[in-house]
């Protein structure tokens, strides 16, 4: 084995929509060791709107990559200095003893079940979860200007309409009982037992807009949004169920059905990432992640954002420079101001476009603008793709030659997506063919099988295909995976489009997340879009690298103040301005250098794309207008 880099040492924790990740990073970012555990998604069989997880089984992921680690690395716990957090934008919901309370429709809906063994309980609703449509088209409905901060529209993935999902099917004094988290904030709660709630889970995911993104400033909640809707017992009681008003007590007294609040009688705090939670590690997380107690925690982020974290601040060199390591000696290292030109996309099962700004940029159907979602002072836009790993695998997986190509998988060695990419390069050649794009000229797909998050926000849309051929075999599975990928591209650079239009000037995407890997889909990336695409060295590691940049920085600014708790909102405030540039710096120390892949479609296939970009823009029109036909019939039968 290498010898160790020096350390001290961090580790970031990664949850993803079936995973949970660790990795162990040097202080200047060199991964040390990474281990990734499986974690369990529950469907409703007769409803294919809800996905539900285990918070005590994505724990238990959580520690045993933890300790992986640990023992991979032979790297000494107590040379862990700081640890971060990052996670799925999901909603966790818990009693006043942090027990997990149960989700699921039914007449377990709001209990604590007792006796459960580890990953049984199901107290998770994912982001991927529509249960909440009739009540995010009642939020919709209201006209509060809490909706110009997520583009005009707000989606049924996010944490208010799932709470008032539960609000409308759970006896009230469970109810009562309940404290909700998002996720990441969930984590870090687990991890320090420290209740305060991150800016960038608030500000994203829980309608909350900070005191000065607004004038006059506001309170962070907005009271007469949540009573209009049907939350106003949540209002009456002070909002301790999401964390309490900003700056002030927590409510101790119980509340109807006897439930509490976590961290009633302190002061209700909100961090920009990064800041140190708590006290840090307490013994019980400590002893099961196999660290020591006390060690700092950043506070959390949503996947996504981590993704931001792990890439925007990173140098790149051309894929084909034969001398990289020379090329970057010669390259100035990005400043905070660079970050607003640098839009990051994470790309697993689906796909988020994140990008910063110095001002708040408005821009429907694209969520934001969110003050303090990472510095503060920043503004970030969120764009986003519900469905584009999922996508590609139900496109292929419900393919009559599906089973075939896992047959040719297997005996050739190769992963399917290879095998497709060499069955369509055969293809090309034969049908004399120059390009992979020619293939599927007359082939077209609109990808939004699981609605439109950006920049339509419409859940209603769903997939449209033209050009279908009386064609089972292998090589029509080939030609529907390529124009699959072809949709991704269009429907990204229909998101940078809209984007720029309002005033962003994105020039760039920096990539994360599975997709990396797929080589095609990045090439196409590039060409559709126009833009260079950064590829990290590891599409796996850079999401959770960036939590790891957090445990760091956590570390730093608590060392900085001899390891005094932050305990008021004045203190939150005041850190986060004096050390944000130094979260910068951090990202660009340990952030490393991309391959750039350039747009390398020649002009004829330019051409094609943007035809294709018009077909693809069109069938959003037609769609739409398809279904107010079909509307319209039902109201003339009404």
């Amino acid at each position: 084995m290498s010898p160790l880099p020096a350390g001290p040492y961090f580790i970031g924790f990664d949850v993803g929509t079936g995973s949970a990740r660790a990795a162990l990073l040097s202080h200047n970012g060199e991964l040390i060791a990474e281990s990734v555990h499986e974690t369990t998604t529950f469907r409703d069989p007769s409803d294919h709107h809800v996905f539900e997880q285990s918070l005590t089984g994505i724990w238990g992921a959580i520690v045993d990559s933890s300790q992986d680690v640990l023992r991979i690395s032979g790297v000494n716990p107590a040379e862990v200095r700081g640890v971060g957090f990052d996670a799925t934008c999901s909603l966790a919901v818990v009693d006043g003893e942090g027990n997990p309370v149960e989700v699921t429709k039914g007449e377990t809906l709001g209990q604590v079940l007792p006796g459960l063994k580890v990953g049984e309980d199901r107290s998770l609703i994912l982001w991927a979860d529509h249960r909440a449509e009739k009540e995010a088209n009642l939020i919709n409905a209201s006209g509060s200007k809490v909706l110009e901060y997520v583009g005009g529209t707000m989606s049924l993935e996010m944490e208010i309409p799932k709470t008032l999902w539960l609000k409308r099917h759970m006896k009230p004094e469970l109810f009562a009982r309940c404290n909700f988290f998002d996720l990441p904030d969930y984590l870090t709660f687990r991890a320090t037992t420290s209740p305060a709630r991150s800016s960038n889970s608030l500000v994203c995911k829980f309608s909350y807009i900070p005191p000065d993104a607004v004038t006059p400033p506001s309170p962070g909640w907005n009271p007469g949004f949540l009573t209009k809707i049907g939350l106003g017992d949540l209002v009456d009681r002070g909002l301790g169920a999401l964390g309490g008003v900003t700056g002030e007590t927590v409510s101790s007294t119980e509340h109807v059905g006897g439930g509490k609040y976590l961290g009633a009688g302190k002061e209700a705090l909100v961090m920009t990432a990064g800041l140190p939670v708590g006290k840090g590690l307490s013994a019980r997380a400590a002893k099961e992640l196999g660290l020591v107690e006390g060690t700092a925690v950043g506070s959390g982020v949503i996947d996504a954002y981590a993704g931001w974290i792990g890439t925007a601040a990173a140098l790149s060199t051309d894929a084909d420079d034969p001398n990289p390591a020379e090329t970057l000696k010669t390259m100035k290292h990005p400043t905070l101001a660079d970050s607003g030109k640098r839009l990051a996309a994470v790309a697993g099962t689906s796909t988020c476009h994140i990008v910063q700004s110095p001002e708040g940029v408005f821009v429907d159907g694209v969520w934001g603008p969110y003050k303090n979602a990472i510095f503060p002072g920043w503004w970030m836009n969120e764009g986003g793709q519900s469905s584009t790993g999922q996508l590609i695998d139900f496109m292929i997986k419900t393919h009559p030659a599906y089973p075939e190509l896992v047959e040719v998988s297997k005996k050739e060695g190769k992963n399917m997506f290879d095998v497709l990419g060499e069955r369509l390069e055969s293809m090309r050649v034969s049908r004399g063919e120059d390009t992979l794009t020619d293939l599927t000229r007359d082939l077209h797909l609109y990808p939004d099988l699981h609605g439109n998050r950006s920049p339509l926000a419409d859940n209603r849309m769903r997939g449209m295909i033209t050009g279908l051929a009386l064609d089972s075999t292998l090589g029509d599975l080939a030609l529907k995976f390529n124009v699959t990928l072809e949709s991704i591209a269009l429907q990204t650079r229909h998101i940078l489009e809209e984007m720029n239009s309002k005033g962003h000037q994105i020039d760039s995407i920096y990539m994360s997340g599975g997709q990396v890997k797929n080589v095609r889909l990045m090439s196409l990336l590039s060409s559709v879009c126009r833009v260079p695409v950064i590829l990290p060295p590891s599409s796996s590691a850079a999401v959770v690298s960036g939590s790891a940049m957090l445990g760091r920085y956590a570390y730093e600014v608590q060392r900085s103040r001899d390891s005094k708790e932050i305990t008021t909102m004045e203190e939150v405030l005041s850190e986060g301005q004096q050390y944000k540039e130094s979260l910068w710096e951090i990202m660009v120390e340990m952030t490393p250098a991309g391959k750039r892949v350039v747009p390398g479609a020649g002009e004829q296939e330019m051409r094609l794309l943007d035809v294709k970009y018009k077909i693809f823009r069109e069938s959003i029109d037609v769609q739409r207008r398809w279904r107010k036909m079909v509307d319209e019939a039902y109201g003339e039968r009404q």
